[in-house]
């Protein structure tokens, strides 16, 4: 498989900070049929919490949550990583932000089945043309 670096689009909510909430809100999405490629959960301070989705269908997902009433940021970009997991892996990844001069504000990553791996990385919106110079994108 190699490794695969592309563009997508984000969004994100801004929940109360309560056992369930994020539960409810990929509940709702669910429902009228939206797939999503990534999300990460983290706490935003003052009770509220951030769910940020990288749905795999940024159309789909658009007129699914007006469908369903919900009420996302605007779209953003973020690059999704997907290869073959080894020792090292993400450090390539961020070895080619690091070398390009641009900070990465954000990523999450995990190991999957069959020896893959996945990561989501998020650079500043100012930064988006020189770290997809960097991922040869």
């Amino acid at each position: 498989m190699g490794q695969k670096i592309r563009r997508v689009d984000y969004f994100y909510f801004w929940l109360d900070d309560r056992p369930g909430e994020g539960a409810r809100l990929l509940g709702k999405l669910k429902d009228v049929g939206v797939n999503l490629l990534s999300f990460t959960a983290f706490p935003g301070g003052a009770g509220r919490s951030q769910l940020t989705l990288v749905p795999e269908n940024t159309e789909t997902f658009l007129a699914s949550v007006k469908e369903a009433g919900l009420q996302p940021s605007g779209r953003r970009l973020c690059f999704l990583v997907q290869g073959d997991d080894h020792v090292g892996a993400a450090h390539e990844v961020m070895r080619r932000l690091a070398d390009a001069r641009v900070n990465c504000v954000a990523t999450n990553g995990c190991s999957a089945p069959n020896g893959t791996f996945g990561m989501v990385v998020f650079v500043k919106p100012g930064d988006l043309a020189d770290a997809s110079k960097a991922f040869g994108i």
